[in-house]
Formats: C-alpha cells, sequence, structure tokens
C-alpha cells in the first residue's frame, strides 16, 4: 500500500482542475459538471464548489448512473450496484464535464458517454479525472488530469474521500504485497 495523494494534494489537485476547466471554457457559460457515480459524484461537487470560489456563481452539478450500459452486465458474475441518476437541468447544448475519480480501460466512460446522450445532444462532452492510470482499452482520453500513475494491470487505485470514507486519500494496492 502506498499513498499517492493526502487531503491536501486532493484539494489542490481540485483547485486547478477547476482553474483549468474555466480556462479552457473561456469562463462558466453553458458550462455543467456532470460525476459519474460513485466517486465522481462527490469530486463534481467538490469541483463547483471551487469554481464558485473563483468565479463567484454557481455551476449546474449532476450524477450519472452507468450500471446498465456497462459492457460486461452479461458476463459479470455480480450484479451491478444501482445508483441515482440525477440531472435536473437540461444537457442539450451545453457543455457537459463528466468527472470521475479513476481513468483506466475507458470502458466507463463509454458507458457514461452512452448515458449521457440518452438524455440528449450535448454541444461538447469533456473529462476531468483525479488519476489516470492508464491501460486504456478505447481511444478516450481526459481533458483535465489531476495526475498521471503509471500502475500495472495488477495494481488497484482506490480514491477515499471524506464524504464516504473517513479521510481523503489515493492509494495504490500491489496485488503482490496483498
Amino acid at each position: 500500500m502506498k499513498i499517492l495523494f493526502n487531503s491536501e494534494d486532493i484539494e489542490r489537485t481540485i483547485r486547478r482542475i477547476a482553474h483549468q476547466i474555466l480556462e479552457h471554457n473561456k469562463g462558466l457559460e453553458g458550462l455543467c459538471l456532470v460525476g459519474i457515480q460513485s466517486g465522481g459524484v462527490t469530486l463534481a461537487r467538490r469541483l463547483a464548489d471551487k469554481i464558485k470560489e473563483i468565479e463567484g456563481k454557481n455551476i449546474p452539478v449532476g450524477s450519472l448512473d452507468i450500471a446498465f450500459y456497462r459492457d460486461d452486465l452479461g458476463i459479470r458474475e455480480d450484479l451491478p450496484r444501482v445508483r441515482k441518476t440525477d440531472i435536473p437541468f437540461e444537457v442539450n447544448n451545453r457543455v457537459v464535464v463528466l468527472v470521475d475519480d479513476v481513468l483506466y480501460t475507458g470502458r466507463s466512460i463509454r458507458a457514461a458517454m452512452d448515458a449521457l446522450m440518452d438524455m440528449g445532444r450535448p454541444a461538447r462532452i469533456q473529462l476531468a479525472v483525479l488519476i489516470d492510470r492508464g491501460h486504456r482499452e478505447l481511444p478516450i482520453r481526459a481533458d483535465f488530469i489531476g495526475k498521471e500513475v503509471p500502475t500495472s494491470r495488477d495494481e488497484t487505485i482506490k480514491v477515499e474521500l471524506s464524504e464516504e470514507e473517513t479521510s481523503d486519500r489515493v492509494i495504490l494496492y500491489s496485488a503482490k504485497a496483498e
């Protein structure tokens, strides 16, 4: 087990990503955040809070469940955990920033884009992730990345956020050590 980020690192990274989103999109006009259940939702809310600190304005935030859009539904042994989708605004003609905690193969992001497109037609979809660990199986890349962490396939990254866990931290687990 290796701690990659502590709470201060996560706070600093969220602040940087918020500034990058605002700079890249030249402000808030037509912008919204959609967190992918479950870790992406908390990060999207934190990004929205940080953007409000910077700009003095609220940004719409939603949550997206991708359980039934996954491409492994028929081959999984366990049933997916279904969570709530709550997008209380139109996505049509908006710049939607999808937010997730860890980008790995790209399959979850593909599922999220499929789910989002069933809700409307965004002007653009951008992706913000706290950690990009590589090993892409689909041609998907993040627009805003907290940290790139090269990993092996037998390693796991877990993002713990105080809203769900006891503290904020990002942990790298090695299968060999456990």
